[in-house]
């Protein structure tokens, strides 16, 4: 088995695709659009390594905003430096809610960075080797 993707429901794709892109990185990879069913979709993700997961973003024809709820928790990207991170982002116009430290509790570094609609993402400061691609 592999992990292949997770879905956020957003309440304007295109928003969440520029935020995705353009303030993180990733990759429009590919979208269709059912209008039977009236919803859209968008793939995004860190092209040139098929083997990780993707986010499916999907936009629900005239649905504007969700509640998030209680039981997700956040997404979480491996970068080589957090700190470098948190200023591209900001510099790009996205919302860091927590500046790169070290874990409490521990001597990990993170930051936290909270996209369009509300939903977290978790910057883990990796080791090159290991961190994946994105946000270099």
């Amino acid at each position: 088995m592999r992990f292949l993707h997770t879905m956020l429901r957003v309440g304007n794709l295109q928003r969440s695709i520029d935020f995705y892109t353009q303030v993180l990185g990733m990759k429009l990879l590919r979208t269709s659009e059912n209008p039977e069913y009236k919803y859209s979709l968008a793939f995004v993700g860190f092209e040139g390594n098929p083997e990780q997961a993707e986010i499916e973003l999907t936009y629900n024809w005239g649905v504007e905003s969700y509640e998030p709820g209680t039981a997700f928790g956040h997404l979480a990207l491996g970068v080589p430096d957090a700190y470098a991170a948190c200023d591209k982002i900001k510099a790009a116009g996205g919302n860091v809610t927590r500046e790169a430290g070290p874990v409490k509790g521990g001597s990990t570094v993170i930051a936290f960075v909270t996209d369009p609609d509300g939903y977290k993402i978790e910057l883990i400061q990796r080791v090159e080797s290991d961190s994946g691609v994105g946000l270099r």
